[in-house]
């Protein structure tokens, strides 16, 4: 998700000891590069991205995690898992123009 949409933003702390949680909808998925394959390494986020209400959120997405994240084998070739935390930070253009396109037309 996040290679095919340059506005999302990584929050790119430095990875606590927390677990990154995937959804049932991006189950599976590497958080950086979106493939299906390999899952090799697991996913470390700060601890600011697990605190509160998004404690065990999907690093993606951020619904309700029900499985640990794991980065592809080859971004952990790259060395992209020592980039710093994966979570997604903001909703992006698509996701904010969908809430006031429904906002204008009265749908929730």
């Amino acid at each position: 998700m996040a290679k095919h949409h340059p506005d999302l933003i990584f929050c790119r702390k430095q990875p606590g000891i927390a677990i990154g949680r995937l959804c049932e909808r991006c189950d599976g998925r590497c958080p950086i590069c979106d493939s299906y394959v390999h899952p090799t390494e697991i996913v470390h986020i700060c601890d600011e991205s697990n605190f509160g209400s998004s404690e065990g959120r999907c690093v993606i997405c951020n619904a309700p995690g029900v499985s640990d994240a794991y980065y592809c084998r080859e971004g952990v070739m790259l060395e992209k898992d020592r980039e710093g935390c994966p979570k997604i930070i903001n909703l992006g253009a698509a996701g904010t123009d969908l809430y006031y396109e429904r906002k204008k037309y009265g749908k929730k």
